[in-house]
């Protein structure tokens, strides 16, 4: 039986608040992280990420106390990710609510973790979550946040972080982020082929055509979304409703 499309808000942290950018910079505050949560939450999210995208660059843990109580306030399933460097930071997420973590920077130095933590906590909860640039041709892993690159191929990394344990992929063009320009289409659809596990397409969305074309044509199993939740009237509901017209077996309101 194949899964229903998922939609899922992208929610960036920075001490202890929303943020959002263009290409990584620029960021602008949008709000508590529990409160849009809980909009989410009610305006029918599949999932929610919530990614504290300066926790590796400033050599810190995330902040579990923030994710409690995000998981009081809301029913859906949700992502962590951000500073992740160790078993013991999976333990302490998972206990803190989280379903799924993210692992970035630590996928690249140390992606034994991504094997270790399958092991102990199942697939299914490992999330690599992989920030990539196009140069030179080609396109580029970077990791502590988009700021240092790896010289790493997207594909390759993907492969590798797959074999190692990971059960999904969290694909972030940062050329795309922020722009509203639409997904890295191409992109996706590669890694989507390359590897046997859901790919979560993230980075550019616009429009809500730009969600239907992230799966159809670039085979997505989910639709990450920030900026066209953030500042724009779209919300979960109708993209939802607008999925579904377009023929993207989504979830139903009432499911």
């Amino acid at each position: 039986m194949m899964l229903k499309v998922r939609i899922i808000p992208k929610l960036l942290l920075r001490a202890g608040r929303n943020v959002k950018g263009v290409q990584f910079e620029q960021l602008r505050d949008t709000g508590h992280p529990v409160t849009n949560a809980r909009i989410y939450d009610a305006q029918g999210a599949d999932e929610l990420i919530f990614l504290d995208i300066t926790a590796s660059a400033e050599g810190r843990d995330i902040l579990c106390d923030l994710i409690s109580r995000a998981a009081t306030e809301v029913f859906m399933p949700f992502c962590v990710g951000g500073g992740v460097r160790s078993v013991q930071d999976f333990r302490k997420l998972l206990l803190a609510g989280a379903d799924k973590i993210a692992v970035n920077t630590a996928a690249v130095d140390n992606p034994q973790l991504l094997t270790d933590a399958a092991r102990l906590f199942g697939v299914q909860c490992v999330v690599a979550s992989i920030d990539f640039r196009h140069q030179d041709g080609g396109a580029s892993v970077y990791t502590h946040g988009g700021r240092v690159p790896t010289g790493r191929t997207v594909l390759d990394h993907v492969r590798r972080c797959v074999d190692a344990g990971a059960g999904e992929i969290l694909l972030t063009s940062i050329d795309r982020d922020g722009t509203m320009s639409g997904y890295d289409v191409d992109m996706t659809r590669r890694v989507a082929d390359a590897v046997p596990v859901p790919v979560i397409a993230s980075g550019g969305a616009g429009t809500l055509q730009h969600l239907v074309d992230a799966v159809r044509d670039g085979a997505a199993s989910a639709v990450a979304v920030g900026s066209l939740f953030h500042f724009t009237d779209q919300s979960p509901i109708k993209a939802r409703a607008f999925m579904r017209v377009a023929g993207v077996d989504v979830r139903s309101e009432a499911a």
